[in-house]
């Protein structure tokens, strides 16, 4: 005979909770230090990854995309290295195309993983005050324009907005559809600032990295006005839990 199947209890849920989030931060601790930082570091290099480029061939295109995806997951990689040394390495539109390809791959991993694990798995990386704050994004006759919006902005923070979006009932594939096309703008300043650096055209490297830097922190602060224009809205006053 099957014995009957014991209920955890409140105290033991907390506890195996508890050390979930501890298994998940140890293990993306480790990942960053390391596959991110070496990641990273060999990006921010751009002769020496063209040389790996090369070097694995038409290989380096899947691992670049995996570098991509792995770089959305774990958001504290940080992704303006890697989408200067593809546009440095595989030029401004092969760049765009792969950093694209990348991000969305990530954002699927992002958005299952959040549904399977809940906002514990958002506060991994992010305060509980922050996600809170984009509690507007459940208001669902507004949820796409304002994901459209928030991404289309050079300079808004897109790695938690991906990870939200996980809290959200948002389908998958419209996910997909709506936030993709808008991160063009935010990858592709990058990527022409790496192709530029490829061919030597130094000035226009600078010009178009200065130019970026204007328009994210223009971006970043249009982002907070949006997010506190929006958190009066009926629908938000729950918040996101």
């Amino acid at each position: 005979m099957k014995r009957p199947r014991r209920e955890l209890t409140e105290r033991q849920r907390k506890y195996l909770a508890a050390g979930s989030i501890a298994v998940f931060l140890l293990f993306f601790a480790l990942v960053f230090w390391f596959v991110g930082r070496p990641m990273v570091r060999l990006a921010s290099q751009p002769e020496r990854f063209r040389q790996w480029v090369d070097g694995m061939g038409p290989w380096s295109r899947l691992a670049f995309v995996g570098m991509m995806a792995l770089q959305i997951f774990v958001a504290v990689i940080p992704g303006e290295p890697l989408e200067l040394g593809a546009g440095y390495a595989f030029g401004s539109l092969q760049g765009t195309a792969l950093c694209l390809l990348g991000a969305a791959l990530g954002s699927v991993l992002v958005v299952l993983f959040v549904r399977c694990f809940g906002a514990r798995a958002v506060e991994i990386f992010f305060p509980r005050e922050k996600i809170r704050a984009l509690g507007f994004l459940r208001n669902r006759r507004r949820r796409d324009t304002l994901f459209f919006t928030l991404f289309v902005i050079p300079g808004t923070p897109k790695d938690i907005l991906t990870y939200v979006a996980g809290l959200t009932d948002i389908r998958l594939g419209r996910w997909l559809l709506v936030t993709t096309p808008a991160r063009i703008p935010s990858i592709i300043t990058s990527t022409i600032s790496g192709d530029a650096l490829g061919v030597g055209n130094f000035t226009f490297a600078a010009l178009v990295f200065g130019a970026t830097l204007l328009v994210s922190a223009g971006g970043l602060v249009l982002y907070q006005r949006i997010c506190r224009a929006n958190q009066g809205n009926e629908e938000s006053s729950h918040g996101i839990d």
